[in-house]
């Protein structure tokens, strides 16, 4: 099989990221990774409609993600967007924009299409290949959960529940009160036990015997570990090998939720232009492993850029 080295630029609700690898089979090794935040989904919530300034950021990025990604002569660089663009009512503005840089097309993915990448990139980590998982990808505009096994996923749930959706929902004092935390805590629970599919109930007995494991995957994940590890770099191997107990996702969810806005960006571990929307993700995070009740969450930081490459389109 033929080593080929592939990009792609991801146009997520809160950031542009960029994934330059080499892909052999069912292996990525990646070559660079960069993030840029831009809030494509700042404002998006009361009218459905991508605002001007965030479109122009968004389209910013990807051009010079672009440029970057022609320094290792990829043989082709693929453009996806995902929920906010799914979403949105002038998608079209966004898609011209990004044209407009760089001259990209962009694939606006769905729903099923965006889980099936995120678990094949998941299982990309050889420690995680051949087990039953639950994948929980926690994003700006929307929460995506994956059952599967064997490298494919066999049911998904889109949830409209993200850090950014939260974030612009409950408008929180600095710092927030604790009757704040407790309204967070209450319409997350009472959203997923109206929301969450029979189906994906179903399919997840047993977590509490090993027989399924609970994978994070995305920024508040990854996050997490960072804070947790007090890592002031990224390091794939370390958060990946570093599990977290429910008691310490509930830690962080009562630590960030005490501490000023100015206090979190101070954290070791957590980039300051996340400080603000953080305590919603690791919110999320805490209610699904309460609602399910899963004691660990194993972090990848693979995910949907891994499983983007593997497919040759």
């Amino acid at each position: 099989m033929l080593l080929a080295k592939r990009a792609v630029i991801d146009v997520g609700t809160n950031s542009v990221k960029l994934l330059v690898a080499e892909v052999h089979g069912e292996t990525v090794r990646p070559l660079l990774e960069e993030s840029k935040q831009t809030r494509l989904g700042c404002g998006f919530y009361e009218t459905h409609e991508l605002q001007p300034k965030a479109i122009e950021e968004t389209a910013d990025a990807v051009a010079k993600f672009a440029r970057q990604a022609e320094g290792f002569n990829p043989q082709q660089i693929r453009v996806i967007a995902t929920s906010a663009a799914r979403d949105a009512k002038n998608c079209d503005e966004l898609l011209a924009a990004i044209r407009k840089a760089r001259g990209l097309a962009v694939e606006v993915i769905s729903g099923d299409q965006e889980a099936e990448w995120v678990f094949r990139g998941v299982c990309t980590e050889e420690a995680l290949h051949g087990h039953k998982l639950m994948i929980v990808d926690v994003g700006g505009g929307s929460t995506e959960i994956i059952v599967g096994e064997k490298g494919h996923h066999k049911l998904q749930q889109s949830l409209a529940l993200g850090s950014v959706r939260l974030l612009e929902r409950i408008h929180s004092s600095d710092p927030p009160t604790l009757e704040q935390l407790q309204q967070c805590r209450q319409i997350i629970a009472e959203f997923l036990k109206a929301q969450i599919t029979p189906e994906i109930a179903r399919n997840v007995q047993g977590r509490t015997t090993g027989a399924i494991r609970l994978v994070g995957t995305g920024g508040t994940a990854s996050l997490l570990v960072c804070m947790q590890k007090q890592l002031p770099n990224f390091d794939r191997d370390v958060i990946e090998n570093t599990p977290l107990a429910f008691a310490d996702v509930a830690h962080w969810m009562e630590r960030l939720w005490a501490l000023p806005l100015e206090e979190r960006r101070k954290l070791v571990g957590l980039p300051p232009n996340r400080a603000d929307i953080i305590p919603f993700g690791v919110a999320i995070y805490e209610a699904l492993m309460n609602h399910f009740g899963f004691e660990q969450l194993h972090v990848s930081t693979r995910g949907l850029r891994f499983g983007a490459l593997l497919d040759e389109n």
